[in-house]
């Protein structure tokens, strides 16, 4: 038991240390800086080009939710969940070698002998079809639905509404996120590349921006095709190539997504004209629990129905029918739901 308390104690001066760390040493791996970039990337476009023309920049609650990013990935963790995930990661590792045997996750990791790209691919795709389960499970639970309204109080949608959401979330996601992954040797903590690529698709999924599949293709096509000319990721299809031939393969990423994956985008990934659906304040009877539950790949709703883009809805009224009710301050909202209704 003393060892979990140390594990504890130790978690939590070492996330400290860690957060410290990134506030003060700017750098490429550093996520700290990149929940800034691609926050400030996406409040661009939508400056630039903004789909509902005639909402404010700084809209509804933009600072309220502004400061839910940094509360969500950096505060809360600070104060309490870092130290406590690492009780459970050891305490679930210790229970698992204590039922086989002896048989350790990490160091019989199956996906130990891939290549790196392969074990992001699987990463990602695992976690977001299990998150996707687990939002679906926000909104069928009474209890849990509690929670997910503070996300779902969004009245006004922008980029920043993306990571505005109950703290109690990120113990339920990451909780139940943790067992799959770990069982396939991934294990608690995200790759960096997977943080940094779902949080873009998040912020984008809820901006004011409306982008042609076509482009989005494109964006994806190059964005696949750098580790292949730049040999990144374990992937070395061109050990000896020139500068023009990796201008070339970029080219060809860019063309290849345009013409082959512009027109599928909006059925593979997760996009403003659709999740705008899912914060809709009126949904249909036969979705009376919600629609659109992808976080970043749209793909599990259409193959399990809960796909629901009727018409362009740029413009209708989102939240849900309580909302004139509920709480409106950062302190209220975050501990909403803590006590069971009378």
């Amino acid at each position: 038991m003393s060892n979990y308390l140390d594990l504890f104690i130790n978690g939590y001066k070492g996330y400290a240390n860690y957060l410290w760390n990134e506030i003060t040493n700017p750098g490429l791996q550093n996520y700290f800086y990149w929940l800034i970039i691609v926050s400030l990337f996406f409040f661009g476009l939508e400056v630039r080009n903004p789909w509902r023309k005639n909402q404010a920049i700084f809209r509804k609650d933009f600072w309220l939710d502004t400061f839910y990013m940094f509360f969500n990935f950096f505060l809360f963790s600070l104060i309490i969940y870092n130290a406590a995930s690492e009780v459970v990661v050891n305490l679930f590792n210790d229970t698992i070698r204590n039922i086989s045997g002896g048989f350790d996750l990490q160091q019989s990791n199956p996906l130990n002998t891939l290549p790196l790209w392969s074990i992001l691919l699987i990463g990602f795709l695992v976690r977001d079809f299990v998150q996707w389960w687990i939002h679906r499970l926000l909104h069928y639970s009474p209890r849990l639905w509690e929670f997910h309204k503070v996300h779902h109080s969004v009245e006004e949608m922008g980029f920043a509404a993306h990571l505005r959401y109950h703290w109690m979330e990120n113990v339920v996601y990451r909780t139940l996120e943790y067992i799959p992954l770990a069982l396939l040797g991934i294990g608690l903590y995200d790759f960096f590349i997977i943080h940094i690529f779902t949080l873009a698709v998040g912020h984008y999924n809820h901006s004011n921006i409306s982008v042609s599949k076509f482009v989005t293709g494109g964006i994806l096509g190059f964005l696949i095709s750098i580790p292949i000319a730049f040999s990144y990721f374990e992937i070395n299809l061109l050990p000896e190539a020139t500068i023009m031939h990796q201008i070339l393969v970029l080219l060809l990423g860019v063309i290849a997504g345009v013409l082959i994956l512009g027109p599928i985008m909006k059925y593979l990934f997760n996009h403003p004209e659709m999740h705008i659906w899912h914060h809709a304040k009126d949904i249909p009877d036969e979705h009376r629990y919600g629609v659109n539950f992808g976080l970043s790949l749209a793909i599990w709703d259409f193959i399990f129905n809960t796909a629901y883009i009727p018409y362009n809805g740029k413009d209708i009224k989102l939240g849900f029918p309580s909302l004139s009710s509920f709480p409106k301050t950062f302190f209220r909202q975050i501990t909403h739901g803590l006590r069971p209704k009378k």
